[in-house]
């Protein structure tokens, strides 16, 4: 015989309860008995009714917000008749059957309102209303996708007045059904349609109706479609008081159609305006800067002109200097010119030519042309060559 530990049976209880579908997402109504709130936050209360009770836990971390308006998971009143949701498990350090508890409201609030309230819850958890991940919208979008009824009113108005606003825009019609058993689907398609397009924003748009009409857009499946759409998302549904869940997954929550039309694109006379108002400033800018560079430039020029040397008195100066160099010059000139004169004279005073011009001649030996100094070196018979002042003749010694 196998005898089982406490902790795993504990744990069999644990396991097989939350296996269990039906107890996993599970309505619960009854009367609320011993509510109290921890130090941490975590409510304590018991749901009973004439014949059971169940153990209830509602945890701080799941009492979240759900948008403007809306507050925490309502901690309950003893004696008061409520409805909850949330998953029934076994508390295996108390040894406790407990209902962990994600929404609590008053009983009679309608069973369409409660599911809507216990996705919101849901989908919060998940991180789709994070307003954190929400994108900022195109200051100046190219191509609109309108996701909606191509029949309704909500498309001309949507398409009237972006077309006054800002004309330049492409605007894609994605016709969707807003209402109905197949709208969830068709706008899902509509969506996974838009993220294979270059877009710039996507508007989704319906007008106002019950709650049943708005269904479709409190439906799970596509408040994730509008969570991944790759484009930044508008939701337009309905009139201004009414809300739905993809109101709180879209980038933007736009309360009216006309509103969202608004939003989208920038007012083309505001533009033009804006346009002026900067041309004016440029201008303005432009003639201040080009005064200021002539300002300069003019303070330049004359400071540069100040800064250019005395033309006129270099001028003087260089025609002293050149008076100067040519006295100089004509100084050393002359005494080189005296100079030359003199030696010019000594030379012409000891040239053996100018002798001649006196009477005196130069007498050579015709044999080897050396010059007769003596009479003895005159040979009686030799021949000589005579050079006279204005040529030389032949002579022959004798005696």
């Amino acid at each position: 015989m196998y005898i089982y530990p406490v902790s795993e049976v504990a744990r069999y209880l644990r396991g097989s309860l939350e296996a269990d579908g039906l107890l996993s997402d599970l309505w619960v109504s009854g009367e609320a008995s011993g509510v109290t709130v921890s130090q941490a936050g975590h409510c304590y209360f018991t749901l009973k009714d004439d014949v059971a009770q169940v153990r209830c836990v509602a945890f701080q971390s799941r009492q979240g917000r759900y948008g403007p308006g809306r507050g925490p998971v309502i901690v309950p009143k003893n004696g008061e008749a409520i409805i909850v949701h949330g998953k029934v498990t076994f508390y295996e350090a108390g040894g406790v059957l407990q209902c962990v508890v994600d929404l609590v409201q008053p009983e009679g609030v309608g069973r369409l309102h409660l599911e809507q309230q216990r996705l919101m819850a849901k989908l919060e958890a998940e991180g789709l209303f994070e307003t954190s991940r929400k994108r900022a919208l195109p200051p100046y979008p190219k191509r609109i996708a309108l996701v909606t009824s191509p029949t309704g009113a909500v498309l001309h108005d949507l398409t009237t007045i972006i077309g006054r606003r800002y004309p330049c825009v492409e605007l894609l019609v994605v016709p969707v059904q807003v209402q109905g058993d197949a709208a969830p689907g068709s706008i899902i398609a509509a969506l996974s349609a838009c993220n294979s397009l270059d877009l710039d924003l996507v508007i989704l748009a319906r007008g106002g109706g019950s709650a049943e009409d708005l269904a479709p857009f409190n439906n799970e499946y596509v408040a994730r479609a509008v969570y991944a759409c790759r484009a930044p998302i508008i939701a337009a549904v309905g009139h201004e008081t009414d809300t739905t869940i993809v109101d709180y997954v879209a980038d933007l929550r736009a309360p009216t159609p006309s509103a969202a039309a608004e939003l989208a694109v920038p007012d083309r006379t505001e533009l033009l305006g804006r346009l002026a108002g900067a041309r004016a400033a440029l201008n303005r800018g432009i003639r201040s800067t080009v005064g200021e560079k002539r300002s300069w430039l003019n303070e330049t020029r004359s400071a540069m002109a100040r800064a250019l040397p005395d033309r006129q008195r270099l001028g003087q100066r260089v025609d002293s200097f050149r008076h100067r160099l040519e006295l100089r010059l004509h100084g050393i000139l002359t005494m080189a010119d005296e100079r030359l004169a003199s030696r010019r004279a000594r030379l012409t005073t000891l040239d053996p030519r100018h002798v001649l011009t006196r009477g005196y001649a130069i007498v050579q030996r015709e044999q080897d042309g050396g010059v007769v100094s003596h009479v003895a070196e005159a040979t009686a018979g030799a021949a000589l060559a005579v050079t006279v002042q204005d040529g030389t003749f032949g002579a022959e010694v004798r005696g």
